[in-house]
């Protein structure tokens, strides 16, 4: 059985959500559960993924395997096809 929930909101907005639930042809409660529905399953907002706060360093990616061993040194090579 559900539980039964109260909820406080300022009178415009509950106005515009009863609004949109009438407008969508549902009740106000259907409204609200759907609009929790929605963000319980919505990723995540607001989560830096910044580490130190610069652009550059927070944008780069790691990637993690063995790779050339001479990559310094045949770098010209490996990215653009030619030999140095």
């Amino acid at each position: 059985m559900p539980d039964r929930t109260t909820i406080v909101m300022p009178p415009l907005l509950k106005a515009k959500a009863v609004a949109k639930a009438r407008q969508q042809g549902i009740s106000f409660g259907e409204f609200v559960r759907q609009a929790v529905e929605k963000q319980i399953a919505a990723p995540a907002k607001g989560k830096s993924k910044k580490k130190t706060g610069d652009p550059f360093w927070d944008n780069l990616v790691i990637y993690v395997d063995d790779g050339p061993v001479d990559l310094a040194a045949r770098h010209d090579e490996y990215l653009y096809g030619e030999e140095s």
